[in-house]
């Protein structure tokens, strides 16, 4: 995804639309927004969908989901953020509140030559509860659910064969809830939540620990 043209129209209620000009009714105003909101979710789509070189999971809360993405030889960066709504520029308060429609998740540029999808989506199934259904872990709510997001026919195959070897190798007759959905907007989450867990470790920890992460993963993987 190009960030900045994410930045630059996901931003749109920077542009000041409130200036004294009569044509500028509230109406016009309300259409002018969802306008520029459409646009930047094609534009961010557009990109998204021409680089193979991202890859988009939601498995609950982005802390947790950065960590295990940066540890990888072939990982060039990671970025928490919101996806998936229909809300104009979320915003952590409203995420977490389940008001806009949006997901908490990751977004991952790799290096192809170096590290492949099909290895992303390993480390992806290590780190979330497949099975759970109404959120991850001690965070319940949609916004909170597992997902990827897959950019193209090459990812959904690789991701839909993935899952069902999953289902069929480890989980048996539990049924897997994951959903694999096309890429959307993604919008990038407010700079404290970037790298979280290196700015904050004890509280990261602390987290991971209460929130009972790390004992569900174990639980359903092994050490």
């Amino acid at each position: 995804m190009s960030k900045s043209l994410s930045k630059k129209f996901s931003r749109y209620n920077k542009f000041n639309i409130s200036c004294n000009a009569p044509f500028l009714t509230p109406k016009i105003q309300k259409y002018t927004a969802i306008f520029v909101f459409v646009v930047a979710g094609f534009c961010s789509l557009l990109a998204a969908a021409g680089d193979s070189r991202i890859a988009t999971f939601a498995g609950g809360c982005f802390w947790c989901m950065e960590y295990p993405f940066d540890q990888l030889d072939g990982v060039l960066s990671t970025k928490s953020g919101y996806i998936g709504g229909v809300f104009p520029n979320p915003n952590y308060e409203i995420v977490s509140e389940g008001l806009s429609g949006h997901v908490e998740a990751v977004q991952v540029v790799f290096d192809p030559s170096r590290i492949s999808y099909e290895k992303l989506l390993e480390v992806y199934w290590r780190n979330i509860d497949p099975l759970q259904a109404n959120g991850q872990f001690c965070d319940i709510g949609l916004q909170y659910k597992s997902a990827i997001f897959v950019n193209g026919l090459a990812q959904k195959t690789m991701a839909e064969s993935s899952r069902k070897n999953l289902q069929e190798l480890y989980l048996g007759y539990e049924k897997v809830v994951t959903e694999i959905l096309p890429i959307s907007a993604f919008f990038e989450a407010e700079e404290y939540h970037q790298d979280y867990y290196q700015k904050n470790p004890v509280k990261y920890k602390l987290y991971r620990y209460r929130c009972g992460r790390d004992n569900r993963l174990d639980e359903l993987w092994g050490r």
